[in-house]
């Protein structure tokens, strides 16, 4: 039973929605109440027709009606084909249409189609299947890359070894103008260099980047969600483009560099077959050559060539080289370790003691080290090449630290010379008779510290007790201190002669 047919007045509706007030599928769904289905229905019969909107003069709802539902034929005398397995069976090697036209004529002559109406009428029905896409490239609008399958041999000058090379392709949408050239790899530094060079060729960059899904360029394939990966990113936003990579498994989303791929290699890696590459560089050498003499081959179906129509179209339409070509970067994920530093290469970089624990990304070249949390950066370094070292910025430290690491030896010795020379010579000796000067910080500290509660004379005369009794320490003039010892004169030396040298006698030095 036939479906029932909705009213012209709402068709109507439907293509002036769709043409006039440019709306969705689903939008005009919702407004009539129809299914999405329906209203695709109905626009793909106005489409196959020209219509649009308004309607042409003269097209009132019963034309209208007469144009998209036109009467059914009387049937015919002939045999329909199967055209299905038609299709199926042109698959297999060796078969063909005039082939399959004799087996369906053996069936019954007289209601059979003859070869060139057979012909026509399976071609229509192909045309009727599923439909591509024709794509309409805009000048100046998308840079389609990938590699080509083939690869390049070059010989090791030293060794003989043969090291294959990857040819970069990438090409122009609207004028087809291409652009070639070898890598050792297919790896995000070569993958990133060569798109650097490319822009370089063309003289400007285009709106779009269409890649395969390529490991350097895609992190993760998606048909709708793809992720780029972090450097390839940070190349589209340096010069001002979009990455859009092509749908996974839909290599109709690419033909226009699958084309090119296929004319570099007839056209430039056939003409290489016989020639023997003992650099990368010679190899290029010879690739932009043939790369040149491509883009300058006139057009078999189309006036000029693809340089001519480069010019003329995509150049004026590409957008300006920023001022600086792309200095290639890394990125990685770090969390901040509890002394506010990060680790890359062996090496510690500084963060804000704030971030302790907060995960951040770096993003490191060959000179820098940038640190990003949420997107903000919140430290810049010289990248360093010491392994085990650390470069810190004091504004990154807490406010302890920062006044902990403002002490330095001289400023501990003026102190202590300001208060006395006892004073201060009880200060070196902390600073020289540790392993480092800093593990005696904390000590000196304190030290200088009593003079706020004795004052400077009393601090004075308990060193020089320290000093006399050999026992320079903190500890030793606190207690001198505390049990006021200081307002005592000094013990006075002994005179007397010393007895002789004998093993059983320790001397005062044992009770240092």
């Amino acid at each position: 039973m036939p479906a029932k047919r909705i009213p012209m007045r709402k068709i109507k509706e439907i293509l002036r929605l769709k043409y006039e007030a440019q709306l969705s599928h689903e939008k005009i769904a919702r407004a009539c109440g129809l299914s999405k289905g329906v209203i695709g229905k109905y626009v793909g019969l106005a489409e196959a027709l020209g219509l649009g909107w308004p309607l042409p003069p003269g097209v009132d709802d019963a034309e209208l009606e007469r144009r998209l539902f036109p009467p059914r034929q009387a049937p015919s005398r002939f045999r329909e084909p199967d055209y299905p397995a038609i299709h199926q069976e042109l698959k297999r090697k060796g078969v063909t249409l005039q082939l399959l036209w004799s087996e369906y004529t053996d069936v019954d002559p007289a209601s059979a189609y003859r070869y060139t109406a057979f012909c026509t009428h399976y071609r229509h029905w192909c045309a009727r299947q599923r439909r591509s896409l024709r794509q309409v490239h805009l000048a100046g609008e998308k840079l389609f890359i990938d590699y080509c399958g083939p690869t390049v041999a070059v010989i090791d000058p030293t060794t003989g070894e043969l090291r294959p090379a990857q040819i970069f392709v990438a090409v122009l949408g609207a004028s087809n103008y291409t652009y070639v050239e070898a890598t050792w790899t297919q790896g995000l530094p070569d993958w990133i260099g060569a798109h650097v060079r490319a822009f370089s060729f063309f003289g400007g960059v285009p709106a779009l980047l269409v890649p395969d899904n390529v490991r350097a360029g895609v992190s993760k394939a998606c048909r709708y969600e793809p992720q780029l990966n972090p450097t390839y990113a940070d190349l589209a936003q340096h010069y001002g483009t979009a990455v859009l990579p092509t749908r996974p498994y839909k290599p109709r989303d690419k033909a226009k560099v699958e084309v090119a791929v296929q004319v570099v290699e007839r056209w430039v890696l056939a003409r290489l077959r016989h020639h023997s590459f003992f650099s990368l560089g010679e190899l290029n050498h010879a690739i932009g050559a043939l790369r040149e003499a491509l883009n300058d081959r006139p057009f078999k179906r189309l006036p000029g060539s693809r340089r001519s129509q480069f010019i003329a179209l995509d150049r004026p339409a590409l957008k300006p080289l920023p001022a600086q070509p792309y200095e290639y970067a890394e990125w990685k994920p770090v969390r901040v370790n509890i002394d506010y530093h990060i680790e890359l290469d062996g090496h510690y970089y500084s963060v804000p003691h704030a971030l302790v624990g907060q995960r951040v990304e770096l993003r490191f070249t060959e000179r820098t080290v940038e640190v990003l949390h949420r997107h903000q950066r919140v430290a810049v370094h010289m990248r360093s090449p010491r392994r085990g070292g650390y470069t810190t910025i004091a504004e990154h430290m807490p406010k302890s630290h920062q006044r902990h690491m403002s002490w330095t030896p001289g400023r501990f010795l003026n102190w202590a010379r300001d208060i006395g020379p006892h004073t201060r010579q009880l200060v070196d000796h902390l600073l020289k008779h540790r392993p480092h000067p800093e593990h005696g910080y904390r000590s000196c500290l304190g030290l200088l510290n009593l003079v706020k509660r004795v004052g400077p004379e009393r601090l004075e005369a308990a060193c020089r007790r320290a000093l006399a009794l050999g026992a320079p320490t903190r500890h030793s003039v606190a207690s001198i201190l505390d049990k006021g010892l200081d307002r005592l004169p000094l013990p006075e030396s002994n005179d007397e002669t010393p007895a002789a040298p004998h093993p059983n006698v320790r001397g005062a030095h044992y009770y240092h």
